[in-house]
């Protein structure tokens, strides 16, 4: 097949990619969840087959697993806001209606009830669209588990033909580009779903600990927020411990604020993140946090997994590029004037004319060649012209 042949047949599925996915817009997040969740489970499958079992058989085994990954998941979630919603309600309308806050001797009082209004609305708001859309969310798990399989069993397929219309001298970007997506995926997947499950494991006894009556509701919660970089579970531990210290509960307030960040927000990042972050991308803080407040202001949902991996792939790219130029040259080289460089460079060009000179006159000398040395013939001299033949 020519070169220009794999070019047209490329550009025609990337014409009826974008066509599928216009049509498909609708459950173009599911897709994409199912694509990024397959391309973490592909070594799964691989290890499988690897250990006697067949393709078919491989690929379902890796289809439950992701399918009880994902269900563990999501299913606290959302019988939290379902079926204990009238929890969460009582929850919101037993906050004190004002709080005084006392700074430099000055009081002041903060209203809550336009804010407790607006949870409110917000929480019944939620329980009622996932009632309502309980068939669609049906709909799309079924969508889910089947493209998850389908991606599983022919993934190997699909990505050699991702890759056969790329030239071959240009084909360890795409590797690299690869590597960096399934090392962030792994890194937002495995690694936060693993030390989401340890906070919850710590805060429900904690919370339950305190005195809550939605101890499990704040525990899911918190195991929830961990996937917020940075900040994390203590968008859920400061705003508790504040309203301890609002009403006066300087005890339990300390217990929240110090004890609660301590064990929840800080505990589990530093057990269970290192155990699994070597195969982990390396993304920095900082850039995951702005790709997932990004992915998902923009992308809904999604975006929480879509926006960190776009960021880890350009990140990747920007240091291919890097390389590419610079090399391992250090900063210090890269920043020097050119008429700097230009000067050395003539210095050093001009020894090297002066031992090439000198070489090449002692050649001429005929130094240990045993031959008579030919008459230099200077072509300014008419006289040091030999005749013509004529």
């Amino acid at each position: 097949m020519t070169r220009n042949r794999t070019y047209v047949l490329a550009g025609v599925v990337v014409a009826l990619g974008a066509i599928t996915g216009a049509i498909l817009l609708e459950v173009l997040g599911t897709i994409l969840f199912a694509i990024t969740i397959a391309y973490v489970l592909a070594p799964v499958q691989r290890w499988l087959v690897r250990r006697g079992a067949s393709e078919w058989t491989a690929g379902v085994l890796a289809t439950l697993v992701g399918f009880v990954s994902v269900l563990a998941v999501l299913a606290p979630i959302v019988l939290t806001l379902y079926l204990r919603v009238d929890e969460v309600v009582a929850f919101v309308r037993a906050l004190p209606d004002e709080f005084s806050v006392t700074v430099f001797e000055t009081t002041m009082t903060l209203q809550s009830t336009e804010i407790q209004s607006f949870a409110v609305s917000t929480v019944q708001g939620i329980a009622g669209s996932i009632a309502t859309a309980a068939p669609v969310l049906a709909v799309k798990f079924a969508l889910f588990v089947l493209l998850l399989f389908g991606l599983l069993l022919k993934g190997d397929a699909a990505a050699r033909a991702a890759v056969a219309p790329v030239p071959r001298e240009y084909r360890d970007i795409v590797f690299a580009l690869a590597t960096r997506a399934r090392e962030t995926l792994y890194a937002i997947y495995v690694i936060q779903v693993a030390t989401g499950v340890a906070t919850f494991v710590v805060a429900y006894p904690f919370f339950w600990m305190i005195g809550y009556d939605a101890a499990f509701m704040l525990a899911i919660g918190a195991a929830i927020l961990q996937f917020v970089p940075i900040i994390g579970p203590s968008l859920l531990i400061a705003p508790l411990a504040l309203y301890h210290l609002a009403l006066g509960d300087l005890v339990t307030a300390a217990l929240v604020g110090g004890i609660g960040i301590a064990l929840i927000a800080w505990m589990p990042d530093v057990t269970v993140r290192p155990q699994l972050a070597q195969r982990s991308a390396g993304l920095p803080g900082s850039l995951y946090f702005v790709g997932f407040t990004g992915g998902l202001f923009t992308l809904g949902a999604i975006g929480i997994v879509v926006g960190p991996l776009i960021v880890a792939v350009f990140v990747e790219a920007v240091e291919l590029l890097a390389d590419e130029v610079n090399g391992d040259r250090p900063l210090e080289e890269l920043l020097e004037t050119p008429d700097a460089d230009s000067g050395e460079r003539s210095e050093s060009e001009l020894e090297r004319d002066l031992v090439s000179e000198s070489e090449t006159e002692g050649a001429g000398a005929g130094v240990g060649t045993g031959t008579d040395p030919e008459p230099d013939i200077d072509p300014r001299s008419s006289d040091d012209v030999p005749p013509s033949s004529d």
